[in-house]
Parts: structure tokens; sequence; C-alpha cells
């Protein structure tokens, strides 16, 4: 049995697992960098010809380097291959060797024509946890797993337009990527709880993660409106289907977020804006009948928010513990004092490179040993050096690199 006293905590919760990271885009690096993050050494494996693709994403750019590549490879070693020239497979295969974890986000098949399929690894390492992040997942429906996705092709099968923006408006994507974003913790999750499981049966196995799944998902009561009931929710801009008032309003100068979840907070919420009248309105007795009311209750709250700004309602609503919040910009949401007092933005640097800043991990989870390494790597930066870890010899290695099996800076 693990007790305190056998648990360094000077360490992260992942140190001494090792990576080998075939993904590239956003989904599988924003895993990767999880992993990282929690003190995994992650072996980013890029190709020769350019890298990541993300490396070339933009505007902007930092001193002619992509700010999206920074945002999601912080805490990586880059090694720079040529996985279809046989010479780079050695690499791979003593990488493999020594490494607990194997994430890809290929479409279905590729890894098998690579030859890194999961049960090839595992003729290496039967211990990998092998990790696979598709759109639709390698189970199921063999038409539909090999076909490719994007962010803004599974958001729009997953449902998620059809819930976004106003009634009388278009479908609308989310705009972060959430369809490769959620993918990536799930892929996070999946692979903790395989080396979890790895830990009772030393067996290692494959995390499958279908973007599309992690769509659905994220519906939850609004799926089972239609799967319950049968009711199909429509777009309804910012207002809640189910709770108000909870939805966007317009104050003098500006928006500000309300939501009044239940009937106290509704009493408190006409106090608070001198609208007790509105407590004796057949029409707003209830909850059900303020959702039935919604458009004579909104134009009511923002005919009455007008007369004052976005902050003084802000202030007079928090006082009275109304959940109550202002409309930010990026800027002003990254600019908050309390993500300055939480540490949220970490900065790093490229070598010879610019210093750059990105949000770090929210697992609320904070190690004792400071974070000394937050650097993106340089696209073939740490080719040397894994190849030796990986116990080639210098003549090996000048050959590998004659031959275009691998590269450096």
């Amino acid at each position: 049995m693990i007790t305190p006293q056998t648990i360094n905590y000077e360490d992260k919760p992942l140190s001494g697992l090792r990576v080998v990271d075939f993904s590239r885009v956003l989904a599988g690096p924003y895993c990767s960098m999880c992993l990282g993050d929690m003190g995994a050494d992650v072996v980013k494996i890029e190709r020769i010809d350019g890298g990541d693709d993300t490396r070339r994403f933009g505007p902007p750019f930092l001193e002619g380097i992509s700010t999206y590549f920074m945002s999601l490879n912080r805490n990586k070693r880059s090694i720079a291959l040529d996985l279809k020239n046989p010479k780079s497979h050695e690499v791979v295969q003593r990488l493999l060797k020594s490494a607990d974890i194997v994430l890809e986000n290929f479409r279905p098949g590729t890894m098998e024509k690579l030859g890194f399929d999961r049960e090839s690894c595992w003729s290496v390492n039967p211990r990998l946890i092998y990790c696979s992040i598709s759109a639709f997942g390698h189970r199921g429906d063999p038409e539909w797993s090999r076909k490719p996705g994007y962010d803004l092709i599974l958001q729009g099968m997953g449902g998620i337009p059809s819930i976004t923006g106003e009634p009388d408006g278009a479908p609308s994507k989310v705009g972060a990527s959430i369809a490769d974003v959620v993918s990536g913790m799930n892929a996070f999750s999946g692979i903790l709880l395989a080396l979890l499981a790895r830990s009772k049966t030393d067996r290692g196995q494959h995390v499958d993660i279908s973007m599309q799944e992690g769509q659905l998902s994220l519906h939850t009561y609004l799926a089972s409106a239609w799967l319950n009931a049968g009711v199909e929710p429509p777009r309804n801009g910012n207002r809640h289907l189910s709770i108000a008032p909870y939805s966007t309003y317009e104050a003098a100068d500006g928006w500000l977020n309300i939501a009044i979840a239940n009937e106290k907070l509704w009493g408190i919420f006409c106090k608070a804006l001198g609208t007790e009248d509105w407590l004796s309105d057949a029409r707003f007795s209830g909850n059900a009948e303020r959702v039935a009311n919604i458009d004579a209750l909104d134009q009511l709250i923002n005919a009455r928010l007008a007369h004052h700004n976005v902050a003084h309602w802000i202030g007079v609503l928090q006082d009275a513990g109304i959940p109550a919040g202002p409309v930010f910009s990026i800027r002003q949401a990254l600019e908050h004092p309390q993500v300055n007092a939480r540490n949220t933005i970490v900065a790093g640097s490229m070598r010879q490179g610019p210093a750059f800043k990105t949000v770090d991990s929210a697992f609320g989870i904070r190690t004792r040993t400071p974070r000394s390494d937050v650097s993106a790597p340089a696209l073939g930066e740490h080719t040397l050096e894994i190849l030796r870890e990986c116990a080639f010899a210098e003549d090996e290695i000048k050959s590998l690199l004659q031959d275009a099996a691998a590269q450096t800076t």
C-alpha cells in the first residue's frame, strides 16, 4: 500500500512516465501538453518537412513563430523523423520500449500503414497505454470510423450549432474549438484511468476517443429532453430553455449575464432591482410561468437595467448574492485579478526564440516543485538528445541524419 511516507510530494504526479506523441494540430497536442504539465516526459514526433501543422497556423505570429503552436506544445521535446523512411523505425522501436503511453490522432488506418498501430506497439511493449483520438472512433461502423473530421465538422455533426445562436439566425459553432479541446480532455482522463487499471493488471489497453461522442456528451439534459420526452431543443440565443430569468441583458453601457435559478433568488432579484411588484405578477409566479412569458419578462428587465451602467448593476446584484457577471472580451478575461492571483498565465520561451505566455492547465492541482520549463520546442530541437538517450552511437546518428530519416535544428 502507498502511504504518505512513501510519496515524494516534490515530484509532479506523472514524473517518470514517458509519452511517445505522434499527434498534431489540437486535440492530441492538448492532451499531451496536459500530460507534460503534470510531469510526464513527452517526446513529440514531428515530420521532418515542417513538423506539426500548427507551426504554420497564423497570423498571429511572434517573431515568426505561430502563437497557436506555442499555446499547445509547452513541456515537450521535439524529435523530427521521416516515419516513411524504414531507418526511422528503429528510433521509434527504442522509444516504445521505454514508454508508458502512445498518443496519436491520425485517421484510423494511418498508423497501421506506418507500422505503429496498437498491436505492433504492444508487440514491443505490452504495458503501453495506446490512446487514439479520431473523428468517429476506431470501433463501430467501419465506413464512419475512417472518415476525417476537424473541429468545425464535429461541432456540426454533434448538434452544437443547432442550439447555438439566435432563434431566427443561422446555426453557429462555438467560438472556442470545443470539439478538439473536449477530445483532448477526454483523452487525458482516459489515459489516467488506463494507467490506474495498469497498476492493478500490469497490462496496457487501447483508449479509443471519438470526437463525436465528446460533443454528444456535452448535451446532458438537452439530449435527455429528446431521448425521454421527444422534445428537440431549438436555438434559444443566450436564454435557458428551462430556467428564467437566465440570460444576457443590456445595461446603459453594455451587457451582463444574470442567472436566477430558484424562487429565493427570484425574490432577492426583484428587491435588488426595486421591482417588487413583479413578485405579485401572475405571469412570473413560478419558474415555469417565467419561462412561458420570457419575452415580456426580458423586456421589463432590460428596461430597468437601462437606467444604470454595467458596473452599477454588477455591484448591486453581487452585493445581494445574485449570480451576475459582465461579458468580457478575451483581453478582459485574461486580465481579471483572480487570473493573476491564481497564476493562471504562465511564461516560457523557445530556444533562441521569443518569450511567450500561455494559459495554464485547469486541473486544480499544484505541485510543490515550481514549474521549471514551459517552453515550446523548435522543430527537431531534441533530436540528438533523444537519439543518444536511446543508445544510438554517434556514427548511427550521423547515418540517420544523412539518410534524412531524422532531422535536427
